[in-house]
């Protein structure tokens, strides 16, 4: 808390709320409350001004996992999908 730090969740608890279908307390709790700090000051941000809107970033694990993936010479791009593909 003292340096900015995020809520630790863990894989049981994952798996409880997937098992009681709260799939926006899920994404709240593993981007913004964990490790998201760009995204955890836009919301804390967004709290501030009175507006409710959320989007969520990209967690910085999943940074991590890409870069120890990349260091295998495992290359790839995640895009979004358009309609027309």
């Amino acid at each position: 808390k003292a340096q900015f730090g995020g809520q630790r969740f863990g894989e049981m608890e994952v798996w409880a709320l997937q098992a009681y279908g709260a799939s926006y307390t899920l994404q709240e709790m593993l981007t913004v409350k964990s490790d998201d700090v760009s995204g955890r000051a836009k919301v804390y941000e967004a709290i501030v001004r009175g507006d409710d809107t959320f989007e969520a970033g990209i967690p910085e694990s999943f940074n991590v996992l890409a870069k120890e993936l990349r260091s295998l010479g495992l290359n790839f791009d995640f895009g979004r999908k358009t309609q027309d593909a």
